[in-house]
């Protein structure tokens, strides 16, 4: 790949270069854990939706082919991510915020739809989109970039604070959180929280915001009705069968009738309009049932090792705009994919959030592809910083 600095940074993008892992294996390993996580995903996505596609005239197909085009459309999208320069980010950070918002906006216009009490998605004809996934990204290299920036006067809390937090977190979320989608505004202020704790700020600055966090989140869930409801019913082992227990009980009885083996791709009766949402939010469940303790316990392990392998990029980072970013999307993907994972298992309430790279939904999908081409954009110029490290404490 090569740059020219002329008025400003500009670069020509060669995507067989996003392709070589160069000296730097954690670039392949990304490739490789994001491919098999994507491929389980379009695999469950099938097995889940076959029932409920044929049963609204899609035939069995109709949902795998839907997410099989999300995945062509997000996948060279991650690779272009990877081929552009982190000063790529970096410069259109306020740019790409400032969109992202906009784009949020539109659910609160005649193209934004409601789906399960929720303001948060839009449909422009047969297209629908939720933009709060695009915002996610965003929000994160916004806070990298801005962390960079204010680098010398990180020392003082004000400067940790604003704007990251006051009034950009607080914007960004509240603007979520007027659609009514809780679930997601926790899922940002968990980035956002990644995002300052890996960017290096103080933990005074970090016990404030989730102090403020923490308090937020008891206001909106108190002043709610259908959230108490939610909370108390998990509280109470969701034991009102016929109405909010419904989902959660049968995703724990799917999980339970897996077994160790599972009954065998594609043998789910769970999936059988038992358990709504099964090829969403509770796609675990059907990965339990159908493959078993040991098909689940994969799913977590390729998680696990996606952790490893962000934290390496982390630590290897030139700076601390790498740092923020990497540890924001690290939180938003693997984070998220283990609050999935709780509320399936039952130890979180249900709370609408998606297994990313593996549930059904386009937007999600490609947005947590182009958040890895970042990833590897960053680590790929990782690899770069550690051999420039090498060679300068080889000449000393």
């Amino acid at each position: 790949m090569s740059t020219t600095e002329s008025a400003g940074w500009r670069a020509r993008i060669h995507l067989g270069a996003a392709l070589k892992p160069g000296s730097d294996r954690t670039v392949a390993a990304l490739y490789g854990l994001t491919l098999l996580l994507v491929g389980i995903g379009l695999i469950m996505v099938l097995s889940s939706s076959s029932i409920t596609s044929y049963l609204s005239d899609q035939g069995f197909f109709g949902g795998f082919w839907k997410q099989a085009t999300f995945a062509l459309i997000g996948l060279p999208m991650m690779l272009l991510a990877a081929a552009l320069p982190i000063s790529f980010w970096k410069k259109w950070a306020w740019g790409f915020l400032g969109l992202g918002i906009v784009l949020q906006l539109l659910v609160f216009t005649p193209l934004g739809i409601e789906e399960y009490g929720n303001r948060n998605w839009v449909q422009i004809g047969s297209i629908s989109g939720q933009p709060s996934e695009a915002l996610k990204l965003a929000l994160i290299v916004w806070i990298g970039a801005v962390l960079q920036r204010k680098e010398p006067l990180l020392h003082q809390m004000k400067h940790e604070l604003i704007p990251v937090v006051v009034p950009g977190a607080l914007v960004v979320l509240g603007i979520v959180l007027a659609g009514r989608d809780l679930g997601t505004v926790l899922i940002m202020a968990g980035i956002v929280i990644g995002a300052l704790f890996f960017g290096g700020i103080s933990g005074k600055s970090l016990g404030v915001v989730a102090a403020g966090g923490l308090l937020g989140v008891i206001l909106f869930v108190v002043t709610s009705s259908n959230r108490m409801e939610r909370l108390l019913g998990h509280a109470g082992g969701n034991a009102d069968y016929s109405g909010l227990g419904w989902q959660p009980l049968h995703g724990l009885w799917a999980l339970a009738g897996g077994g160790v083996f599972g009954v065998g791709l594609g043998g789910s009766k769970a999936k059988w309009s038992w358990l709504p949402a099964a090829d969403n939010d509770y796609i675990f469940a059907i990965i339990g049932e159908e493959l078993g303790l040991i098909g689940a316990m994969l799913v977590i392990v390729l998680f696990v090792a996606l952790t490893v392998v962000m934290l390496r990029v982390i630590a290897r980072a030139r700076d601390r705009f790498g740092k923020a970013v990497v540890g924001g999307i690290l939180v938003w993907i693997v984070g998220q994919a283990f609050v999935n994972i709780g509320v399936v298992i039952g130890v979180f309430p249900v709370l609408g959030v998606p297994l990313p790279l593996i549930s059904a939904g386009g937007t999600a999908l490609i947005a947590c592809l182009i958040a890895i081409g970042v990833v590897i954009s960053i680590a790929r110029d990782a690899a770069v910083y550690q051999d420039e490290l090498a060679q300068t404490n080889g000449r000393t």
